[in-house]
């Protein structure tokens, strides 16, 4: 049935210096965050998404073991309990990615689904996991995800999540749209040199031939001390929504912090 859905991107610089201890870092992200999701909830936002482990840095530019105590239980950690409050708060559906602990020393690159009246849905693990130069260097910190490529059933809209890197590949997203989803959320780390002309051209293709809207969110701004060679800064990036039909609604880009999408 044809229906308005308003959905919430959410993008963000980091907050606060990569060096502070790791339940600093997280607080200060969380903090930074929640004035976003205020915002939204008070402009009826009904799904919202943020970007790929918003809780803390692009910490995979590096391969320090420090990172792994970042993790969180998926949904009995902290974050997510938290988002449960401000799901039902404003009742709005929320797409919350965390760098996940499922058990010691198994962890994964998640994000938890959270219904609008702050039920816990479930939770998609990336399942394609970079490792290359300048500074992706994603398997020492994340396992393959092991749950498929599930659509999670909200009050508002059937949706999906495909996470950052997941977007090079076409198999998952016909996987979500054989699967049902209505709306696909592609949280991302990524640089601008490296993928904004694939971030252009995959995103509008997974929505043209699935037959499903995609939000794609990016962090902004850039992310010391890693600066790995002349061109290469952690992260910057658009925020994007593409309709099925690309020439029947104009897709949005580059907003700062928060991109509000009929």
């Amino acid at each position: 049935m044809a229906r308005v859905v308003k959905c919430g991107l959410i993008q963000a610089s980091h907050a606060g210096p990569t060096d502070a201890p790791l339940e600093k870092i997280r607080e200060a992200n969380i903090e930074k965050h929640m004035k976003f999701l205020d915002q939204a909830g008070k402009q009826g936002v009904q799904i919202v998404c943020m970007q790929e482990i918003f809780t803390g840095p692009y910490f995979c530019a590096e391969q320090n073991t420090k990172w792994y105590d970042a993790t969180e239980r998926i949904p009995d950690g902290p974050t997510t309990r938290l988002m449960q409050e401000v799901a039902k708060k404003y009742s709005m559906v929320m797409v919350v990615p965390i760098y996940e602990e499922d058990e010691t020393g198994v962890y994964y690159n998640t994000a938890a689904v959270i219904d609008a009246d702050g039920t816990y849905l479930g939770k998609y693990r990336k399942s394609h996991i970079p490792h290359t130069a300048p500074g992706f260097w994603e398997k020492f910190y994340f396992k393959p995800g092991n749950l498929g490529y599930p659509v999670f059933k909200t009050k508002y809209a059937d949706i999906g999540v495909y996470i950052c890197y997941d977007r090079h590949f076409p198999e998952g997203a016909r996987e979500l749209g054989l699967n049902g989803a209505e709306i696909v959320f592609n949280p991302s780390a990524t640089v601008a040199g490296l993928s904004e002309y694939l971030w252009k051209l995959e995103q509008p293709a997974h929505a043209v031939a699935n037959a499903f809207f995609v939000g794609a969110i990016n962090r902004v701004g850039f992310e010391k001390p890693w600066n790995i060679g002349e061109t290469f800064h952690i992260v910057i990036g658009p925020s994007l929504a593409y309709w099925p039909n690309p020439s029947s609604r104009r897709n949005r880009g580059r907003p700062t912090n928060i991109s509000i999408i009929r």
